[in-house]
């Protein structure tokens, strides 16, 4: 691993640890050279689905632009970040579990919505409300009074 600081090829593993969950590890290593100490994580490299847009491109999967749809429904609300990072695992766990090469982003945006719900009633009538872009007020009421049963 090439050390941050210096660029030095030769680093060594100090420490292990394994996360909580069991979903990485982090290593503290240190360089050969400068001897600064840095920490990485290591994560199962799976290979995601791509997605297919509306318009029929297609694009690889981003967990980054997941998580920042979720956050900004979410602004405001009282989740934590660990509670949206279990979403996000399982949204992803989902895709994987589907076997398929390709997803079609309606069908992304229905899990992502999935998970919304459970997690805050209010952020996902926010991302619902602009995910289905609706065309008039009682599309949105039937989407309030669904949610409200």
């Amino acid at each position: 691993m090439k050390c941050p600081f210096c660029g030095h090829l030769e680093t060594q593993v100090v420490e292990t640890r394994i996360s909580e969950d069991a979903e990485f590890i982090r290593r503290r290593r240190q360089c050969g050279a400068c001897e600064k100490r840095f920490t990485t994580y290591e994560r199962p490299d799976v290979s995601f689905p791509s997605i297919v847009k509306k318009d029929g491109r297609r694009t690889d999967y981003q967990r980054s632009k997941i998580l920042g749809s979720m956050t900004l429904a979410l602004r405001k609300r009282p989740i934590s970040t660990a509670q949206v990072d279990a979403a996000v695992e399982q949204i992803e766990e989902k895709l994987l579990n589907l076997g398929l090469r390709e997803v079609a982003s309606s069908h992304l945006g229905e899990l992502v919505m999935q998970e919304l719900k459970k997690l805050d009633k209010i952020a996902y009538i926010r991302f619902a409300s602009v995910y289905r872009s609706f065309e008039d007020i009682d599309e949105f009421r039937m989407l309030v009074d669904e949610v409200g049963r």
